[in-house]
């Protein structure tokens, strides 16, 4: 009987992985067990509560006023221990967090292999996203199992020297999700308030966006909300205090757009699937719109998600406030171009990856 630990932290990484934990388990000769390192805290209970997922370790590693070094030196002692505790013969970490950094950098230490979820991703610059960009360049530098959602990820894999025997192309295990949540028949508050509007998902979090470009960026959506009265903007508000002072100041009073707590994963998905564009600067909502059909602007200088830009899903705007109004009024009154848009295909894949990444770590380990 072999053991896989598999680590997560955020709730971004708790959705993309359920369906591998889920996939894990089901197989012969594995045993599965899921480290929960709490970087994420209230939101991240809240989805393993909804998709029946128990940690069989779990920390609370955030701290008020808590830097990245202090983070990460608390991350890697904490995931050494629970390396410690399960002692697997490989360990498992998604994406690009620092939950998933530091676990990495713990099995390496501890002679463990790495399988990486989500491998491969590069924005081509290391600064943005910050750390995020740091962090999944270095994990691949540790990783001797790497499952690239797409095949441009598994060619920055392989032009970074990494070994192709090595290298799983999977699809991403957000489409899974998406797949999963999605209900014909879908009721929702939000969706009853947006009656007859076009109903357009606002997400912005990004520590790069924090600050005065947080403020252009909201400052042009509440300008284009306030001159179309078409319109319908929904924006749920991220945990981080600062996100959530600048969203208030500059949003709260405007007419039809509607602030909120940060939504589950099948009330996201559902009402998504019902928009008529999407304004994010999160890298998961630009796969799940992009499958859904939904366009989508990115509030984001790069991204490492260059496949739905390249197709035609999504465009960036960065932070630049003319950009923003320029960009949305034109998918707005441009209908070939929002068609365009809407009619890309999906480069993210069929919903099928967490069975593919289950396969690929059980023909690892024998």
């Amino acid at each position: 009987m072999r053991r896989i630990l598999v680590f997560f932290g955020t709730r971004p990484e708790a959705i993309k992985l359920v369906g591998v934990i889920r996939a894990l388990k089901s197989r012969d000769g594995v045993e599965c067990y899921v480290c929960n390192t709490g970087q994420h805290t209230d939101m991240l209970d809240s989805v393993l509560f909804e998709m029946g997922i128990e940690a069989d370790v779990k920390f609370s590693v955030m701290r008020e006023g808590q830097g990245l070094s202090a983070l990460g030196s608390s991350l890697l002692s904490l995931c050494e221990s629970a390396i410690k505790k399960v002692s697997p013969d490989l360990v498992v970490v998604h994406g690009d967090t620092a939950s998933a950094y530091f676990a990495a950098l713990a099995a390496f230490f501890s002679h463990i292999p790495i399988a990486h979820v989500e491998a491969g991703l590069r924005s081509g610059n290391i600064l943005s996203p910050f750390p995020e960009e740091y962090f999944r360049r270095s994990i691949s530098l540790l990783s001797d199992l790497d499952l690239a959602p797409t095949d441009v990820s598994a060619n920055n894999l392989i032009s970074e020297g990494k070994r192709r025997d090595g290298i799983y192309v999977t699809g991403n295990t957000v489409i899974d999700a998406v797949v999963s949540n999605l209900k014909d028949e879908y009721r929702h508050k939000v969706l009853d308030a947006a009656i007859g509007k076009k109903l357009i998902l606002v997400t912005s979090h990004r520590r790069e966006n924090i600050g005065e470009p947080m403020r252009r960026i909201f400052g042009a959506l509440r300008e284009v909300c306030e001159d179309r009265e078409e319109l319908f903007m929904l924006c749920p508000m991220h945990k981080n205090p600062e996100v959530r002072r600048i969203a208030k100041e500059e949003l709260e009073g405007c007419r039809r757009f509607m602030l909120t707590e940060p939504l589950s994963s099948i009330e996201l998905h559902n009402i998504m699937a019902r928009c008529f564009a999407v304004i994010t600067d999160s890298g998961g909502i630009q796969e799940e719109a992009a499958h859904l059909k939904i366009p989508t602007l990115v509030l984001r200088e790069n991204t490492e998600r260059a496949e739905g830009v390249a197709r035609g899903a999504a465009m960036l705007v960065g932070s630049d406030r003319e950009k923003i109004t320029e960009s949305l009024f034109a998918l707005i009154d441009d209908h070939s171009l929002y068609e365009r848009m809407k009619s890309a295909d999906s480069p993210y894949g069929d919903g099928r990856a967490s069975e593919r990444i289950a396969d690929a770590i059980c023909d690892y380990l024998r």
